[in-house]
């Protein structure tokens, strides 16, 4: 039975005591998380270990790195690689997020050794792909997304395919002031499940969670999540808001 997932990303924001405050805040409003169910902070690399000290003792809940080297090692000043990742325990690592894809110009033969890199060190990837305005415009969105797919996870075996969380973040939905519907979403994340069953078979397509980040706030949260193929959300601004995020959290 696949996971259901709130993940909060702070991108580029907040001191560690700001951030401490927040986690403490949100963790007081929410109480447990129960099974089936995970709570995850996708925090900068500086709080990473003392976050993860914070969540000690709660179950259900983790830290994700925003991002991993797709170099495995040596003189590539400013970076931060598997290994590092894994000595200080992380879980999880987001991987092709649409900023990363457009500011760093990461392609999916990138992602794709990032991928490769993270689950050699017993790290999931948190995978993103999405469209950009003119690619939906066009109709031609489910093809833009099932080639970041298929070039970044499909040489993956079965066994490791379900390791990966997929987020589906519709570019031109973030920050824009445009929302996709629930209808949109669902229809992108069941389009997305199609494309990993016809490769692994429906049980491991079944056995995938696929994340909606999409401008998820505490008003459209509850709809999103029920739809049938959407199993939580990849959360940006909503998620540095204690009462806001913790609102999402409980709409699981």
């Amino acid at each position: 039975m696949r996971k259901k997932i709130a993940a909060a990303n702070w991108k580029m924001n907040l001191t560690i005591q700001e951030g401490k405050e927040l986690v403490n805040s949100i963790l007081n409003e929410i109480q447990s998380i129960p099974e089936g169910k995970e709570l995850i902070f996708a925090v900068p690399f500086p709080y990473i270990t003392e976050i993860e000290t914070q969540l000690k003792g709660h179950q259900n809940t983790s830290v994700a790195a925003q991002n991993i080297s797709n170099l495995k090692a040596g003189a590539y000043t400013g970076e931060v690689c598997g290994f590092m990742l894994q000595s200080i325990a992380t879980k999880y690592v987001i991987i092709g997020h649409s900023e990363r894809r457009m500011y760093f110009h990461e392609t999916n033969e990138v992602t794709k050794s990032k991928v490769d890199l993270a689950l050699e060190y017993k790290i999931s990837p948190l995978f993103c792909c999405g469209e950009p305005l003119e690619i939906r415009e066009s109709g031609s969105q489910n093809e833009f997304v099932y080639k970041q797919v298929e070039e970044s996870l499909f040489h993956l075996d079965a066994e490791n395919i379900q390791k990966v969380v997929i987020a589906y973040e519709p570019i031109w939905a973030i920050g824009t002031g445009l929302t996709a519907s629930s209808e949109q979403a669902q229809e992108m994340h069941a389009a997305i499940r199609n494309l990993l069953s016809s490769k692994y078979g429906h049980n491991v397509a079944e056995n995938i969670s696929i994340l909606y980040g999409g401008s998820v706030k505490a008003n459209n949260a509850a709809e999103l999540f029920a739809m049938k193929d959407v199993d939580g959300g990849l959360v940006g601004g909503a998620s540095l808001d204690a009462h806001e995020f913790a609102a999402i959290v409980k709409a699981l």
